[in-house]
């Protein structure tokens, strides 16, 4: 006559040690994630003792890899495609910063190339980007 239902109550679970892992494991991700500003490419700049200017909010980024390959917008364009590109942009070169990063072992032939075509669609302002030394 005496039920053993004593224990009836229903297992609970404590999610607490759960949420603690991913916030471990969210936290882990996001420090050990590097920002690259290069998209896919390897571009090695060449280093520089002048100092940093500030970012400029409107500017393109053009990427050079060592072996003369030209990037923009995630996408490896030709030179005739890089002017055709760039003179689409119209006449918002005047305020937009043109952002040359090439590797430091590409010809320089191909990095005049490059400043040519920019010129040539209209950009005034110009900025080729290096890598601050270490002293």
């Amino acid at each position: 006559m005496f039920s053993s239902r004593r224990g009836s109550e229903e297992p609970k679970v404590d999610m607490t040690p759960m949420v603690d892992v991913v916030f471990l494991l969210l936290i882990f991700f996001m420090i050990s994630t590097t920002f690259v500003e290069t998209p896919g490419i390897d571009v090695n700049l060449p280093k520089s003792s002048l100092e940093v200017t500030e970012k400029k909010p409107q500017e393109i980024k053009v990427f050079i890899d060592a072996r003369g390959k030209i990037v923009i917008d995630e996408k490896q364009v030709s030179l005739k495609g890089l002017k055709e590109r760039l003179k689409a942009m119209g006449a918002k070169t005047a305020e937009t910063t043109f952002v040359l990063m090439a590797d430091r072992d590409v010809r320089h032939g191909r990095v005049v190339e490059v400043m040519d075509a920019a010129k040539e669609a209209g950009f005034v302002q110009l900025a080729i980007a290096t890598e601050k030394t270490s002293r």
